[in-house]
């Protein structure tokens, strides 16, 4: 016979508070392992965000949602299973079609036990408001995850993944709702008007991805300037070289061009007419093709893999590459796989 308990069929909300009062505080831990996780996944995708944050879930929102009633009957049977976001990740994007590319990410990497566009059943409703796309994941159990996460096996997280325009809605919206007391004669005009709200930051975000778009399309051609005190490629002058170079890529966080540009001094690549020639002797449609991106690769992830493709173990060896030595190896046997 198993040793393990079954859980009743109905537990009570006070149980399940204290349940959770006496378990909240060993979530701290695998919380910032996520966070770690999806962060370092992101990272090495090359796709461009905003900030990835994350939270246990308190005790006091925990008791808060264990207690919500619908037509005098409880939400919940059993709090402790049917509440999934204990663990939290939001990430926030700049533009929607990152937010899609981060949730590509995440179903790749992860088991997802459940997927929902809010922005996406807004819209079915014929309504302007509240978007955000969450994902519940988990460990997948053959892909597993690096050694350092393997005690995240067995845990889920909820990840939301928003536009930095609908992150500040929807806190905002948040703000008011939740933390003062709204008179019921303004609560229409109020409605009326974080939906007006919704509507235009909507807009501005499809405006904000057509001004990239453009910005993309026409980078390559510009004349750059050379500072003689220093001897690393800038970040802005290599974010105008990829995005002439890579015009199928998206951009990559403005850290990350700084963070290859010192790659790059590594490897004695000081000038752009030096990284143009090396570009150009690679078969980087090859190296695409092998590497079968999966969301749109930003241009610092596609410059990373030709780097690796070209210079292999020396690529590896570099003091900049110290921290992500395991996962370039993996990808070197993909990257150079005939």
């Amino acid at each position: 016979m198993s040793d393990e308990v079954a859980r009743p069929e109905t537990v009570s909300a006070h149980d399940a508070v204290q349940e959770y009062a006496a378990l909240q505080p060993d979530l701290r831990v695998p919380t910032e392992q996520f966070i770690a996780l999806v962060t370092s996944l992101l990272d090495d995708a090359g796709i461009n965000y905003v900030s990835v944050t994350g939270r246990a879930k308190s005790v006091a929102s925990f008791a808060a949602k264990a207690t919500r009633l619908l037509d005098g009957e409880p939400v919940y049977s059993d709090p402790m299973t049917e509440i999934t976001d204990q663990v939290g990740v939001r990430v926030v994007t700049y533009l929607h079609g990152d937010v899609d590319a981060v949730a590509g990410l995440l179903s790749d990497q992860f088991s997802v036990l459940d997927d929902r566009d809010m922005g996406r059943e807004t819209a079915r409703q014929g309504r302007f408001g509240y978007s955000s796309r969450h994902l519940l994941v988990a460990v997948d159990p053959v892909k597993g995850v690096p050694a350092a996460y393997e005690t995240l096996k067995g845990r889920s997280a909820s990840v939301q993944v928003r536009t930095i325009l609908q992150h500040a809605w929807a806190e905002f919206e948040h703000d008011v709702r939740y933390k003062g007391t709204i008179p019921e004669e303004h609560v229409p005009d109020l409605d009326r008007r974080f939906t007006l709200a919704a509507g235009l930051l909507e807009l501005a975000d499809r405006e904000f991805s057509e001004i990239r778009d453009t910005l993309q399309a026409t980078m390559g051609g510009q004349r750059l300037t050379i500072d003689e005190d220093d001897p690393r490629i800038s970040a802005s002058d290599l974010a105008t070289f990829l995005a002439g170079h890579f015009q199928d890529a998206g951009w990559s966080r403005t850290d990350h061009y700084a963070w290859i540009s010192g790659l790059l001094l590594e490897l004695g690549i000081t000038s752009l007419d030096e990284l143009s020639g090396l570009l150009s002797s690679i078969d980087l449609e090859g190296i695409n093709a092998r590497m079968g991106y999966r969301y749109p690769a930003g241009a610092v992830r596609r410059l990373d893999d030709a780097l690796l493709a070209v210079y292999g173990s020396r690529y590896l060896a570099l003091h900049g590459n110290a921290h992500r030595e395991v996962a370039l190896r993996t990808r070197l046997e993909k990257v150079r796989a005939v």
